[in-house]
């Protein structure tokens, strides 16, 4: 009985108390033309189409395994529009990836450790129809087109 209830109770899933998940939202047709528009400004023909619509590039793969939602990442990174203004950039900062928008919870799994990725995120996998601001000055208007580079330093 004693190996049978063993068994049992290694068969049973540990709650490791990460509830995060993916929303699966796909950016409309719509959304998904503005980046394939800008990337085609830009003569940029090395980016991938993931099937929700994010479009990314894998600059170095790096290697190490890859982050799930749970992970906490620490990540250099810098946040810049389609019109070129930069408008976030931190270094060594540490995130919970399932917190983040859905953009990056996208792309970041698809690098490992010491990798670099560049992604063009439509607005439904950013931050939406909202415009993000700092105090009273919009530094993201809404259903703005994000461009990240992001070289994922660790994970736990």
């Amino acid at each position: 009985m004693l190996c049978i209830a063993l068994l049992s109770a290694s068969c049973l899933k540990k709650n490791t108390g990460c509830t995060y998940t993916s929303n699966n939202t796909i950016a409309p047709a719509s959304e998904q033309k503005a980046v394939t528009d800008y990337l085609d400004s830009n003569h940029n023909t090395n980016a991938v189409k993931y099937n929700n619509g994010l479009y990314y590039e894998i600059v170095s793969m790096g290697s190490g395994g890859s982050p799930n939602l749970c992970s906490q990442i620490t990540v250099n990174y810098t946040g810049k529009l389609t019109n070129g203004n930069v408008f976030d950039s931190q270094t060594g900062t540490v995130l919970t990836l399932g917190a983040l928008i859905e953009g990056w919870k996208t792309g970041l799994p698809l690098i490992q450790k010491g990798g670099s990725i560049k992604l063009y995120i439509p607005p439904s996998l950013g931050y939406g129809p909202v415009d993000v601001r700092d105090g009273a000055t919009v530094v993201v208007p809404a259903n703005s087109v994000l461009i990240f580079n992001i070289t994922l330093m660790d994970y736990k």
